[in-house]
């Protein structure tokens, strides 16, 4: 995932992207949950290989084992 997935403070606001492109893995991720297929995401993202896409979903799912703790505001 660390070759495939990058985070820069200049590209894109320094959301993690897919190296070497622009397509965040929000992007990515938001196709898949519409109900697009990996093959559907490389269709619309020609320059995607299967490994980029397969580095989105595991950097979304790293991302949610994270612990989180909701605190009330005031």
């Amino acid at each position: 995932m660390k070759d495939r997935i990058m985070l820069d403070p200049a590209i894109c606001n320094g959301r993690p992207v897919v190296k070497g492109t622009r397509i965040t893995v929000q992007t990515v991720m938001e196709f898949l949950a519409a109900g697009d297929s990996v093959d559907d995401v490389l269709e619309e993202y020609p320059s995607l290989t299967r490994e980029d896409v397969l580095a989105c979903m595991e950097w979304a799912s790293r991302l949610m084992a994270n612990h989180y703790h909701i605190a009330a505001l005031a």
